[in-house]
């Protein structure tokens, strides 16, 4: 199942591009409950972190930093009471799962590299491609928070920049519960912001301080089973979602490895987890 030249002139064009119905329904079914299952067992005491692209606490929080090589829980914003009580049950009030579920789960590996994806993957030219990080996205129903425009690049940048986000829609994903919106052709303008380790912790590098063009931003709306493919600089967010359907998707971010993966990017693996391909 690969894409077309006229869909990767578009791809280039746009800086995205839809393809429906890749994902079996089933499929979606089975990992959608493999992620409930691993948020079954996992036990949030003393382990309590926010994902909050408004307030940016998480980028501060070691829980998240250290979390390359690992399968870590983080939480909606709105999840809790003022006391610290969940408002929700703990299944509820997750946020995503990330960022080395394809790595680590035996389930989310296999769809990571599966042989559609990796022809997926060549056909977009991505050469000796690395599988960099992965995040299951729970967009829970009446507390699902938003997701600022941002450019994937800033957090997982590459000298020269050559990544693709794969976002797996695993429920139907509408204005109403919190889907995509992107800007068609803003990757083309470049690199905004990087963010990078340094002495003193994390801190943005700025290129260029001028406001996201959002009245630019289309929605991409698509069904259960579609992909929507992300160029690295392609400026994207999605809204909070304050429906009764969650919108449960999975994000897989694919490297070029013959590109510079410097080491003062926040996602780090240690040497014993070197990053892998499709082998």
């Amino acid at each position: 199942m690969g894409i077309t030249p006229a869909q990767l002139e578009r791809y280039q064009r746009e800086g995205f591009l839809v393809l429906e119905d890749f994902v079996e329904s089933s499929t979606c079914d089975v990992l959608r409950a493999r992620a409930s299952e691993l948020v079954r067992e996992f036990d949030p005491r003393g382990t309590i972190s926010i994902f909050s692209t408004a307030t940016q606490n998480h980028l501060r929080d070691d829980y998240f930093l250290e979390s390359g090589d690992k399968i870590r829980f983080f939480f909606e914003e709105d999840a809790f009471r003022e006391d610290g009580s969940l408002k929700h049950t703990k299944e509820c009030s997750i946020n995503k799962i990330g960022h080395a579920l394809h790595e680590l789960d035996p389930v989310f590996s296999n769809f990571s590299r599966t042989p559609a994806v990796k022809q997926l993957i060549t056909d977009l030219g991505i050469e000796e491609p690395l599988l960099l990080q992965s995040m299951y996205i729970f967009k829970q129903p009446n507390i699902g928070g938003e997701v600022t425009c941002h450019q994937d690049s800033t957090f997982l940048y590459t000298e020269p920049q050559d990544i693709a986000g794969l976002w797996f829609a695993f429920e139907d994903a509408t204005i109403e519960n919190g889907c995509l919106w992107a800007i068609p052709g803003g990757h083309k303008a470049g690199l905004k912001t990087r963010w990078v380790r340094r002495a003193g912790g994390m801190s943005f590098e700025v290129f260029d301080s001028s406001h996201w063009p959002e009245d630019q931003l289309v929605p991409l709306e698509v069904g259960k089973g579609s992909l929507i493919i992300l160029n690295g600089l392609l400026p994207h967010k999605s809204l909070a979602n304050r429906s009764s359907r969650s919108r449960h998707a999975y994000s897989l971010h694919v490297i070029n490895g013959r590109s510079l993966y410097p080491q003062n990017n926040w996602l780090r693996r240690p040497p014993e987890m070197p990053l892998r391909g499709f082998e």
